[in-house]
């Protein structure tokens, strides 16, 4: 990738470029970047082939500044057909954020039909044209097709997304950590109303039943609900040739500075 990454590796230490600036806070750490490495080390250290990644926590609980990052990881469980991992985000030493995956291993489906929603009608992303606002994406974070809706409009949404940066310079985007990264992305794609994003997101959930198989991600927004200033949302996830899994999130209310609220009402791709 030519693109700058969003991590430099420095030993057992990652130090972060600003490619990863929050909108939030211009001196805090986007919150994708914080999931996507989480994703990231916790695939590299304990995945293998014969096991699925199946579920990917994250609980993001301080914004963490552009001081060096390290992982930690545990094994929880080891067993024959489950694994379960922990991770934890340390910027400047300080615990930031927390990873639980469950890795499952790959057999074969049972017998017998199972109900499961209708495909989703959608061009593919070769098929539509790029945006042309200069934006839409965070200004370079990763790319979009628009298929239905925008951030804010009161209807259905439905886009494909595509990461265009490494988490780790040198290290190239798994299909696993292309998920990771762009998961966050369902808490501004739900949460946005017709005033603008008001909502930061404090955790996400990824659930997998198989890997995506090409660079596009897609998201549809299945649900929204909100009251006494805490939301949930969810989105469907698709790649090309259909849904994968779900991406699930919490946020909280969040007031905005006027410039950040604008920006938010009006930027298709805005996130935490």
């Amino acid at each position: 990738m030519s693109n700058e990454p969003f991590f430099t590796a420095d030993g057992d230490r990652f130090i972060p470029t600003s490619a990863g600036r929050s909108p939030w806070d211009p001196k805090s750490m986007h919150g994708r970047i914080v999931i996507g490495l989480l994703g990231q080390e916790i695939e590299r250290r304990h995945g293998s082939a014969a096991y699925m990644p199946t579920r990917l926590t994250v609980d993001m609980y301080r914004l963490p500044d552009f001081s060096p990052v390290e992982v930690q990881t545990r094994v929880v469980r080891d067993g024959k057909r489950i694994k379960v991992i922990d991770a934890e985000f340390f910027s400047n030493g300080i615990s930031m954020a927390r990873a639980t995956s469950q890795l499952l291993l790959k057999t074969e489906n049972p017998p017998g039909q199972v109900w499961t929603p209708p495909p989703w009608q959608a061009p593919l992303p070769k098929d539509i044209p790029p945006p042309t606002d200069p934006r839409t994406g965070m200004n370079g974070m990763w790319s979009v097709r628009p298929i239905e809706g925008a951030m804010g409009t009161l209807g259905p949404r439905k886009l494909w997304m595509s990461d265009i940066r490494e988490v780790v310079g040198g290290v190239p985007l798994s299909p696993f950590t292309r998920v990771a990264l762009s998961a966050d992305f369902a808490s501004p794609f739900a949460n946005a109303g017709d005033q603008g994003l008001r909502y930061i997101n404090s955790d996400v959930t990824v659930y997998m039943h198989r890997m995506p198989v090409t660079e596009w991600i897609g998201y549809e927004v299945i649900d929204h609900g909100a009251t006494d200033g805490v939301a949930i949302a969810e989105c469907r996830i698709h790649d090309e040739k259909g849904a994968i899994g779900n991406a699930s999130v919490t946020a909280l209310a969040q007031r905005m500075t006027t410039t950040q609220s604008t920006s938010a009402a009006k930027t298709p791709a805005m996130a935490k």
